[in-house]
């Protein structure tokens, strides 16, 4: 019998790295040994007691399948997905039930970054899923006329979920922040737009106003960086005035993409 602590972690381990695979864009995962030269996502520590004594590395093999989408995963973000693993560089492990790394095209020349994962998000193990979610998808579908799956890329500065929804701390963004960076190198984007105060601040590394700052152009790592509200703000908040000044800002970005 396998230990209820132990069997718990191995299959948090697994559920971590099947959604891995489906990031990588794959929708196989066969038990088949003969296959382990195929690459995989290691796993930080355990064997899978299952069918056989191999280690889970061994037994948890793919079949490369063909895809629709003209945008294969970036191996470069691929291998950025590799060694974040299954994080437990921080306290947000304890309570998560899935890493949500990014979702979207990894060649997209337009990346969106948020705060953090909600319960649906942490459910589903994909980023803005939930009502802010739905919001983003408006502004990026109707306001900018883009398609989300195949012109952006979204992700969050923690891939693991605050409880509570809380903001996350500074530890736990210090802990996340190397890999957003590598995130965003693999990518290199035309334009970053950061949705509310703590994706700014951390991609600009000071407190930022967002209210004051919003709708404004920086720059971060050689990339294009603009600031607005969160789609969640705009749900608490549902002014003309902060739809407008959305609407605003998304224009000024696809200024920058039309270029």
């Amino acid at each position: 019998m396998v230990p209820e602590t132990e069997r718990s972690l191995l299959l948090r381990q697994l559920k971590n790295y099947l959604l891995f695979l489906k990031e990588s864009g794959h929708t196989h995962a066969p038990l088949n040994s003969e296959l382990s030269e195929l690459p995989v996502m290691p796993v930080p520590s355990g064997t899978f007691r299952g069918s056989s004594s191999q280690p889970l590395e061994t037994q948890m093999t793919l079949i490369p399948t063909e895809s629709n989408d003209d945008h294969e995963p970036s191996g470069d973000l691929t291998d950025v997905r590799e060694e974040l693993g299954d994080c437990q560089r921080c306290k947000l492990c304890e309570t998560r039930k899935t890493i949500v790394f990014g979702s979207g095209n990894p060649d997209a020349d337009l990346v969106f970054v948020g705060e953090g994962p909600g319960a649906d998000e942490d459910a589903q193990g994909l980023p803005f899923v939930g009502r802010a979610g739905r919001k983003l998808t408006e502004i990026i579908e109707k306001g900018m006329l883009l398609n989300r799956e195949k012109d952006t890329y979204i992700c969050n500065i923690v891939k693991c979920r605050p409880p509570g929804n809380r903001d996350p701390e500074k530890d736990e963004v210090d802990a996340c922040k190397p890999f957003l960076i590598k995130q965003l190198k693999a990518i290199r984007p035309k334009v970053i737009v950061a949705l509310g105060k703590p994706a700014a601040s951390t991609l600009l590394g000071r407190t930022v106003p967002i209210t004051k700052e919003r709708g404004t152009w920086h720059e971060f790592e050689g990339m294009k960086l603009m600031l607005t509200y969160h789609p969640a703000y705009l749900l608490r908040a549902y002014t003309k005035e902060n739809r407008q000044a959305v609407y605003d800002d998304m224009q000024k970005v696809m200024e920058i993409l039309k270029a």
